[in-house]
């Protein structure tokens, strides 16, 4: 597997040889992590020439380092000898830190052929991480979806309990990485436990708890309170009034169906324009809000909505 610089698609080292037998070989850990010092910085780069090296740069008293490093050890392995992982104790060898310009930790770069390719600095969450190694090497075919991956796939499943609990450990090896609690907060609404979704949103920062992520997640609150439940959707199935199809189009935003919700508000507005004091019509702004300007169902349906006004 090779690397190549993302600017201009050269390759930065030669590729491996694709011959099955060396395929089939998988390297262990032996072979693919390894701490580095003052007896053995200089091979690692001249291995460099050959293999491209992460550098994780640490220190023993840096939380954050504990959590990233399982992380760069769990797709070393994974990437099955794309690269190697090297570890670099900055209190045991702050001679090479220096050299290398690490100001911080963790600090995490990538070297080819010797030299600096790219870092990255804290500790970034797995799905961050696998995006930034895209740059760079093609992922494994055979690679497990990321926690985020599956937590998103189980809330989209119904699955609300076991999004929850990905998003737990989540949020507790990454408390800083805000986003995670916001999605902490989506999942318990699914599960029914709103009050504690809005606790958890009072207590993020206020710039991250005004956003639109977060007022989205507030908004399917508000709107599981107004919408039917089962037994008044089940009554209203057999109804194509205006009433009806509001309420439907209601539940559909609740359970975070956006875009079928979003259509059905529009169709009740083409009909009955009127209805419930223009209530389609302030509730399509509702959504936009909770979705946010840029979110890709604002832009279309707000050009929907402006064209059926105007």
């Amino acid at each position: 597997m090779s690397i190549v610089d993302p600017r201009s698609g050269a390759p930065l080292t030669a590729p491996q040889d694709p011959s099955p037998s060396s395929q089939e070989a998988v390297p262990g850990d032996e072979q693919l992590i390894i701490d580095v010092d003052r007896s053995n910085i200089q091979q690692v780069l001249e291995v460099s020439m050959q293999v491209p090296v992460l550098l994780d740069c640490w220190a023993p008293w840096c939380q954050p380092c504990k959590t990233l490093m399982p992380i760069l050890e769990k797709l070393t392995r994974e990437y099955r000898g794309a690269f190697l992982l090297a570890k670099l104790n900055i209190e045991e060898n702050q001679e090479i830190a220096a050299q290398l310009g690490v100001r911080s930790v963790p600090d995490v770069k990538l070297i080819s052929q010797g030299g600096l390719v790219d870092h990255f600095q804290g500790a970034l969450p797995e799905k961050e991480i696998r995006e930034w190694l895209s740059r760079y090497f093609p992922a494994p075919e055979d690679a497990p979806a990321s926690p985020e991956e599956q937590a998103a796939e189980a809330l989209a499943q119904g699955d609300a309990a076991t999004a929850r609990t990905l998003y737990e450990q989540l949020v507790q090896q990454n408390p800083e990485h805000h986003p995670y609690q916001v999605e902490l907060a989506r999942a318990l609404v699914a599960e029914g436990r709103s009050q504690e979704a809005l606790d958890l949103l009072d207590n993020l920062p206020p710039e991250e708890r005004d956003a639109a992520p977060a007022r989205g997640v507030r908004a399917s609150v508000e709107f599981r309170e107004e919408a039917p439940g089962d037994d008044e959707l089940a009554a209203l199935a057999a109804r194509d009034d205006s009433e009806a199809r509001y309420k439907r189009a209601l539940r559909q935003v609740a359970d975070g169906n956006y875009e079928d919700g979003l259509e059905g508000l529009l169709g009740v507005m083409r009909q009955d324009r009127g209805y419930g004091d223009d209530a389609a019509r302030k509730t399509l702004l509702r959504v936009f809000d909770a979705l946010g300007a840029d979110h890709p169902l604002t832009v279309t349906y707000r050009r929907k909505l402006f064209t059926l006004l105007y």
